[in-house]
């Protein structure tokens, strides 16, 4: 399975907790250390690309606040984990899955403004960038991160070709049965992809899923992707703070969404 990277996202580039060295090492150790998991390292993601999804006026935004960041890296940063979800859908449409392991994350950000961590809507970028080349017209879009993505549905929820779900529910059953109930109650897609927070874990700010939800959650993608839309499947990291065991968390949905 192929996990979309880049060696600078390790780099602190703002002072929130997305943002702060040693948020991903955990991540990356984990993958790195099964061969089974590829790294492919992120690309920068056009200016074109970026604007399929958000205003000029905003996009000048994020260059400017860059100039004050630390080291300068917050546009280099956004573009790159914009350009890593676009390869990472690139890889979902040959039937294979992917996952991105990149900061800042991105559905918070709508076309003109952001909040949450977030600078450029990584998942709104790579749909469209793929729905432009034709590759997929439609997508089923699971967003379990802690907060809604408010970004997420702002630009593409008005759109019927785009199915958006933010589960619910308390513990590992209940939110569970919600992801199931959302896929079997769902449209055909071309593509399945998640908005995958993390910060919904028992130890981080949520408090309410195990490790072996988030494997079941990748599990349950694997399904529908198998017998909805040809296997396509990939996911993009938004939320998860508690850095320590982002990692394991990480791996076990991943070990979900490819079947091992």
């Amino acid at each position: 399975m192929k996990i979309v990277y880049h060696p600078l996202m390790t780099n602190r580039y703002d002072n929130t907790p997305a943002g702060g060295e040693g948020r991903l090492e955990s991540a990356i150790e984990t993958l790195s250390a099964n061969p089974e998991y590829e790294l492919i390292e992120a690309r920068k993601t056009t200016e074109q690309e970026i604007l399929l999804a958000h205003s000029r006026g905003h996009l000048e935004r994020i260059r400017r606040e860059s100039e004050t960041s630390p080291g300068g890296l917050l546009y280099q940063m956004a573009i790159l984990a914009a350009g890593g979800a676009i390869i990472a859908g690139e890889i979902a449409v040959e039937g294979e899955p992917a996952f991105a392991l990149i900061r800042p994350p991105g559905h918070h950000a709508s076309r003109d403004s952001c909040w949450g961590f977030c600078y450029f809507n990584n998942i709104a970028v790579s749909l469209l960038a793929l729905r432009s080349r034709k590759l997929i017209d439609s997508a089923f879009i699971l967003d379990f991160d802690l907060h809604t993505g408010d970004g997420n549905i702002n630009i593409l929820g008005g759109d019927r070709r785009w199915t958006i779900h933010n589960p619910s529910g308390q513990g590992d059953e209940a939110y569970l049965a919600d992801v199931k109930r959302a896929l079997d109650d769902a449209p055909d897609v071309d593509i399945i992809v998640a908005s995958a927070g993390f910060d919904q874990y028992e130890d981080d700010w949520g408090g309410n899923l195990s490790t072996d939800a988030f494997r079941e959650i990748g599990r349950l993608m694997r399904t529908f992707a198998e017998e909805r839309c040809g296997g396509r499947r990939y996911a993009l990291l938004e939320g998860g703070y508690n850095y320590e065991d982002l990692g394991r968390n990480v791996l076990a949905f991943c070990e979900g969404l490819w079947g091992k």
